[in-house]
């Protein structure tokens, strides 16, 4: 087993990248990258990064030197033999071949765009421009780069003998929350945690913990790279940048109200059937069911991922009776800020009504609340969306109203169009 706190104490160590592959990436960003490489390959995007915690100073933190020299060597790598064998030949979701050849031959050659890197006051402006399919490839990298090199500017502070207690301290926590979820009945988890994770090879090992501890009740991770490691399953579907970018090519009104199911037809026929989970918060989840076609209703489940969990869960399955489907039949998938004891409530108050699962993300692979003097080590919520589509303003809204982003103009426009009335606010915690 890696001696992970050796690892972070010796720095001069040059075979711990914070990103080592193409694939050390989301599952879901592979899928998406795919459908859009197939039906609008040619949009011009700009990600942006967006720190929510203006209290956590990343340019203070982060020296730029650093930031520079870790993006440029993402941007050397390609993939592999190894891993475009596993990608071409690998069964996912009980298929073979979910990546066409088309898209691999494109995927084999691909180095990532540049970046364009700038400190404004105390924070950074980190902003990815170019084609749709190798923009939206940075989105998680990015992520992961700033969340580590904050976690870095920490430990580096610290001896050896402090990392070896700090992180048997970590391990010790995180094996509590295992026994916690270990007798819950009928759980299925998987590891959401890449963007926002404390390291590489600290995420490498909670998913090695979740899977001895847990059993086949963790059911995989939407890492890629540590999925094809360590023999498990690569979890993910979709996620809110389709509708976002569809939404602001829309043309009218009209067309973007039907903007977030076009994406869904798209994904459709892109999957011949398979993943078909919706996520229907990107505009607000009571309108999206509201107007939802009555194809949707056949669809397998439906992710919650922002507001309040059990009104969501609820608004899911009021909606599917309503359209004579069978909820007991469905999936539901909690995946916003969640901790050992919200699974476990949420595991209990709906187990039996449908089928529950979870994708736990950051309190998974970045945990270390209340273990470091002043809790310098607390996760914190920092995103990278789209914001702009062909010169167009993305906007989204969510089921909070915390996270919504984009012009005021267009969120009232947003608003208006997909009827979405008073929201309750809830604070973002990662």
């Amino acid at each position: 087993m890696v001696d992970i706190a050796e690892r972070v104490h010796n720095h001069k160590w040059k075979i711990d990248p914070i990103v080592r592959s193409l694939i050390d990436t989301d599952f879901y960003k592979l899928l998406m990258c795919q459908s859009v490489f197939r039906n609008r390959p040619h949009t011009q995007v700009t990600f942006s990064l967006i720190n929510r915690a203006k209290h956590i100073p990343l340019a203070d933190l982060v020296d730029e030197g650093e930031l520079r020299e870790q993006l440029d060597h993402i941007r050397s790598l390609s993939l592999s033999r190894g891993e475009s064998t596993w990608m071409r030949g690998n069964m996912f979701y009980g298929k073979r071949q979910m990546f066409n050849p088309a898209f691999m031959d494109w995927f084999d050659k691909l180095r990532l765009p540049p970046y364009h890197l700038e400190r404004v006051g105390d924070q950074y402006e980190l902003t990815f421009e170019g084609s749709w399919p190798e923009v939206m490839l940075w989105e998680i990298p990015a992520l992961a780069v700033i969340m580590e090199l904050r976690s870095r500017a920490v430990l580096h502070r610290m001896h050896k003998f402090e990392l070896q207690v700090l992180y048997a301290r970590a391990m010790t926590k995180l094996w509590e929350k295992v026994e916690t979820l270990r007798d819950v009945p009928d759980l299925r988890i998987a590891d959401f945690g890449t963007r926002r994770r404390h390291s590489f090879l600290w995420q490498d090992w909670c998913v090695r913990a979740m899977h001895e501890g847990l059993g086949e009740k963790f059911v995989g991770t939407s890492n890629c790279l540590i999925a094809k490691n360590r023999d498990l399953e690569a979890i993910g579907t979709n996620a809110h940048e389709l509708p976002m970018v569809y939404a602001a090519l829309a043309e009218s009104d009209e067309e973007l109200a039907r903007a977030p199911y076009d994406v869904l037809s798209d994904w459709h026929e892109e999957h011949e059937g398979n993943l078909r989970i919706i996520l229907p918060d990107t505009y607000g989840t009571e309108g999206f069911l509201k107007n939802a076609p009555e194809w949707l209703a056949g669809w397998t489940g439906i992710r919650v991922d922002s507001g309040d969990p059990v009104k969501g869960a609820e608004m899911a399955i009021e909606w599917w009776k309503a359209r004579g489907e069978d909820p007991s039949q469905k999936l539901i998938i909690f995946s916003d800020g969640l901790d050992e004891a919200k699974i476990v409530q949420l595991q209990t108050q709906f187990s039996g009504r449908v089928r529950v699962s979870f994708g736990w993300g950051t309190h998974l692979t970045n945990d270390f609340r209340g273990l470091v003097p002043d809790d310098a080590l607390a996760p914190f919520s920092m995103v990278c969306k789209p914001v702009s589509a062909n010169g167009r303003p993305t906007v989204k809204l969510s089921d909070n109203p915390k996270k919504a982003m984009g012009p005021a103009s267009e969120i009232a426009r947003y608003k208006r169009v997909f009827d979405v009335g008073a929201q309750q606010e809830f604070d973002v915690l990662v």
